[in-house]
């Protein structure tokens, strides 16, 4: 019987089955550990509505130079200034991570570290480019209620 002889750069099947099963196994682990930098710029989709069945908060829960979140609405309400209330969407414009702290430095956004002024919702610092979507509110009677 003669023996077989392969050049010394021939790819075996043995090593060529285990490169694809490694490289199989490798993209999705990959993939899930990839950062999202390249979207990182773009902002994030239209925000949904604000949406309440009567009002939203009483002008005496928003403190003066600072404001509240209200998650279930997706609100965030400031009072920058005493009397003046102002609206904005919960949801970052960055990524559309929802807003998570407020206080008198701004609203802040802690997925990307994104900040807001309370006054008008522009980008203050942190990636976000555009600002926070204005919600129209009325206040009448010490309640503050979607327009």
């Amino acid at each position: 019987m003669a023996d077989i002889v392969r050049p010394p750069s021939a790819l075996s099947r043995r090593r060529a089955l285990t490169g694809a099963a490694t490289l199989g196994l490798a993209t999705p682990v990959l993939a899930a550990c990839g950062g999202s930098d390249s979207a990182s710029d773009s902002p994030a989709s239209a925000a949904p509505s604000p949406q309440a069945d009567g009002p939203l908060a009483a002008t005496a829960d928003v403190p003066v130079g600072s404001g509240v979140i209200l998650e279930e609405q997706g609100v965030v309400l400031t009072q920058p200034t005493e009397g003046d209330f102002k609206a904005f969407s919960s949801i970052c414009t960055h990524q559309g991570c929802p807003v998570t702290g407020i206080d008198e430095s701004g609203i802040s956004c802690t997925c990307h570290g994104s900040l807001f002024s309370l006054d008008t919702g522009e980008p203050e610092s942190g990636p976000a480019g555009s600002p926070l979507p204005a919600v129209e509110v009325t206040v009448e009677g010490g309640e503050i209620s979607l327009a």
